[in-house]
């Protein structure tokens, strides 16, 4: 038989990582077992799909020539011992090596009234109520996009990035927004307080309002959403609320196993798990103690790993990503890099504040190398920034210019 590659999930990670095998000549036979009932695509773009800016078809993914995608196919349990997968049909499948891609489930927060009153909400996801929604597949997209159309007040759960692009998609279609964020600003992982607060801005001018510093405590409404109520006790009308909560690498079946587990699947610089053949890369991976939970990162995992299984890469090490974060959708625009605190040891600070056109840039420094940025409103500088934070390149003489040169 021949030498068998599998891959335990069919989203970003895993098309990013069967392309490249190919690309570096891989000639095992490569197979992805994706839980969705469609083949790999885009999930950063969702929200354009969801304004109808994207079909479905067009954020499909390349996977490489000759690899084989067994859609609806979950794996779900693993034999370590004997080197097989079982699948969720109830079939069981042999490896030779198994890359665990699996990425993360959409955390569900602990709201009173989150789910219908028998709890089966329908068939939608986890139960939940009518006009509740998560916001991670396809499927969650076609479910919003059908609900929005008949919705006529909509608020999003969560300021983190996925919350601010559900809710900036939700207002191109029309609805009066609210966004409600335990944190004191929006995207406050990526963001300092400043851009936050232009960031509010930029939604306001978009017709989206946003309550930071608020916790959603409970979902009014017997089989369908009627309203959030925050702690505070303040009631916000809604009959359509999108979860927007963050996510939880998917472990399950790697855990089951034996295989070492904290946040995520514990994996070295090889992207070796703790079980011999096993692999895990994206959402679902742990290196160093950091999940990273974007695409940029899954996919340097993907493109070393593949090259590494190739046998072009043997002696690569994977050292940790320094990904940006990035939106851009029509007048909302921003990027975000590494570190970005004030008063951090040993940083110069550089700003630019244009209120007149809404613009916010903001430049971290340690001596003559960038540790992190802010750009909000005018993303023109993005693409050197980021060359230069990523291979730590030395800045100019005057790192401002970078802000301040048209190109």
């Amino acid at each position: 038989m021949s030498r068998r590659i599998a891959v335990a999930g069919a989203g970003m990670a895993a098309a990013r990582f069967a392309q490249q095998y190919r690309a570096h000549g891989g000639d095992a036979e490569v197979v992805l077992y994706g839980a969705e009932p469609r083949g790999p695509y885009n999930r950063v773009l969702l929200a354009d799909v969801l304004t109808g800016r994207h079909d479905p078809e067009a954020i499909a993914l390349p996977h490489g020539a000759g690899t084989t995608v067994r859609t609806g196919c979950e794996v779900v349990g693993l034999d370590l011992a004997e080197r097989r997968l079982r699948l969720s049909g109830g079939e069981t499948a042999r490896y030779d090596e198994l890359v665990l891609a699996t990425g993360a489930n959409p955390v569900l927060p602990p709201l009173r009234g989150l789910h219908g009153p028998d709890g089966s909400g329908g068939g939608r996801r986890g139960g939940l109520k009518e006009g509740v929604h998560a916001f991670r597949t396809l499927a969650d997209c076609a479910r919003l996009a059908e609900d929005a159309a008949g919705a006529e007040r909509a608020v999003v759960i969560g300021g983190g990035v996925l919350g601010v692009s559900a809710a900036r998609a939700l207002a191109a279609l029309g609805l009066p927004v609210e966004i409600v964020h335990q944190a004191p600003y929006l995207i406050e992982r990526h963001l300092d307080e400043r851009a936050g607060n232009a960031l509010r801005g930029h939604l306001a001018a978009l017709g989206v309002a946003t309550y930071p510093g608020n916790r959603a405590r409970a979902l009014r409404g017997g089989t369908r959403v009627t309203g959030v109520e925050l702690a505070s006790g303040y009631l916000l009308d809604a009959d359509l609320v999108v979860l927007a909560c963050g996510v939880r690498p998917r472990t399950g079946p790697a855990d089951a196993a034996g295989i070492a587990v904290r946040s995520g699947v514990v994996v070295d610089d090889r992207l070796a798990a703790s079980a011999p053949g096993v692999y895990a890369i994206g959402d679902c991976a742990e290196h160093r103690g950091t999940v990273h939970g974007l695409a940029g990162p899954a996919w340097e995992q993907a493109d070393l790993l593949a090259a590494r299984l190739a046998g072009t890469g043997e002696d690569l090490r994977y050292t940790g990503s320094r990904p940006m974060t990035r939106l851009t959708a029509g007048p909302l625009e921003y990027a975000a890099f590494g570190e970005v605190g004030e008063d951090l040891p040993g940083t110069d600070v550089l700003r630019l504040v244009d209120p007149t056109r809404g613009s916010y840039k903001k430049l971290v420094l340690r001596g003559d190398r960038l540790v992190g940025g802010i750009l909000l409103g005018d993303l023109a500088a993005a693409g050197d920034l980021a060359r230069a934070y990523e291979r730590d390149d030395p800045l100019p003489e005057n790192p401002l210019d970078l802000l301040t040169t048209d190109r």
